[in-house]
């Protein structure tokens, strides 16, 4: 599934593409299960709307969606609508042109009035689309805080008394929204610190330490697009190249890239967790 710096490249390139841009005209598939509310509800929400700007809310890319008749404002006026996309496991956000192939699986596509599409796809509809009238609904927002903008008073606050792991702390999105797998435990080999440690039993040091490498961790992975593990591409269709710099993560039985001793590989919190035994304490 894609994580934090893989929907902060999607959001930040379709940001750069779409931007001020008019929703002409939306078509949407027949599949049902990547749509929170009907596809004649998101239409609704969606033609005749300008792209006001794409920003990453945890996990979710949301498309700030201003009316027409504001286009040339000099005025910067509050959004009136939201179409906020999770990815899931497969999704894909991509700006294409209209006469681009269109793949297997697309399940929706905007027509804007660039020439451009904003096409959404999905081949194991795991994600979902969802439109928000804001004169009806409160703008979408993360469960938890962001871990690019928590502050170390407020990181360590997270974890104290919790009596869960680390590891399923970071995983925790009521806590931090958009840390998943690779980063969690990429960042706790950066860190020093054992997946199966009692998070609230870490020490101010130890939590500003693991702070500072999960910030150092997103911030590197979004400068090389993100990991392309699986089927990820950014807004483009182009991989990323953080899975190139990965120090753990699915490197089980390789040798630690500090200390050469083999990297290990446990299920924890129901997830399949790498770490180095003689780097992590």
């Amino acid at each position: 599934m894609p994580e934090l710096p893989e929907v902060e490249t999607i959001a930040r390139g379709v940001d750069a593409r779409v931007r001020g841009d008019r929703i002409l005209q939306v078509w949407f598939g027949s599949h049902r299960e990547p749509f929170k509310n009907s596809p004649a509800r998101q239409a609704k929400g969606l033609e005749d709307r300008v792209v006001l700007g794409v920003e990453r809310i945890g996990k979710h890319i949301v498309v700030q969606l201003g009316l027409a008749a504001t286009r040339h404002s000099s005025k910067s006026l509050p959004p009136a609508g939201q179409w906020v996309v999770h990815l899931g496991m497969t999704g894909r956000l991509l700006v294409t042109t209209p006469e681009a192939p269109v793949a297997p699986h697309t399940h929706a596509r905007l027509t804007l009035a660039s020439g451009r599409e904003l096409r959404f796809v999905d081949p194991r509809r795991f994600g979902r689309l969802e439109s928000r009238d804001l004169k009806r609904q409160k703008p979408f927002t993360a469960p938890g805080a962001d871990p690019l903008l928590v502050d170390s008073t407020s990181f360590v606050a997270l974890f104290r008394g919790r009596r869960l792991s680390i590891k399923a702390a970071l995983l925790n999105q009521s806590l931090l929204s958009g840390v998943g797998n690779i980063y969690a435990d990429e960042s706790l080999f950066r860190a020093g610190i054992r997946p199966r440690r009692q998070a609230g039993r870490l020490t101010r040091v130890e939590l500003d330490k693991l702070r500072q490498a999960l910030l150092d961790v997103l911030q590197h992975a979004i400068r090389l697009g993100g990991s392309s593990v699986s089927d990820y591409v950014d807004a483009e269709g182009v991989r990323g190249f953080f899975q190139l710099e990965h120090r753990v993560y699915q490197r089980t039985g390789e040798p630690c890239l500090t200390c050469g001793t083999p990297v290990r590989r446990i299920l924890l919190a129901g997830r399949s967790t790498h770490y180095c035994p003689h780097c992590q304490h």
